[in-house]
């Protein structure tokens, strides 16, 4: 027999028992945006009209390519949580959700490596 009470047992943990991990990573992601994205705008606004070597010479910098992938990796996974949050609230079938949550997580998961084996051409050449 438990001991504890119905709202001990289930304090913390939300529908999906989770917690609040999910609700913290959606804000320290978006946290996480603001100044990448901010920086991200500034330096394209620096290079409009520029050629692709000068967008290679630019990307090949250290500092630009980690933070272009730390922006990628921070949107890839601030869009997956979002869009796992309405699958998980909109789809109620058991199986179309879980097929939906798979598709989700690898789809951000293939755009995310798309996107960075992409920055990582540009800085180290074909």
């Amino acid at each position: 027999m438990e001991m504890r009470s119905p709202l001990s047992r289930v304090r913390g943990l939300g529908a999906a028992h989770e917690g609040v991990a999910h609700w913290w990573a959606q804000r320290l992601t978006g946290i996480a945006l603001v100044p990448l994205t901010l920086w991200f705008i500034w330096a394209m606004s620096g290079l409009l009209g520029a050629d692709l070597a000068a967008m290679k010479a630019w990307v090949g910098t250290g500092q630009n390519a980690a933070l272009l992938i730390l922006l990628i990796v921070a949107g890839m996974h601030h869009a997956q949580l979002g869009l796992q949050v309405v699958i998980e609230d909109y789809v109620h079938a058991e199986g179309p959700k879980t097929v939906s949550l798979v598709l989700l997580k690898l789809g951000a998961v293939l755009l995310a490596v798309i996107n960075i084996f992409a920055v990582l051409k540009l800085t180290f050449g074909s």
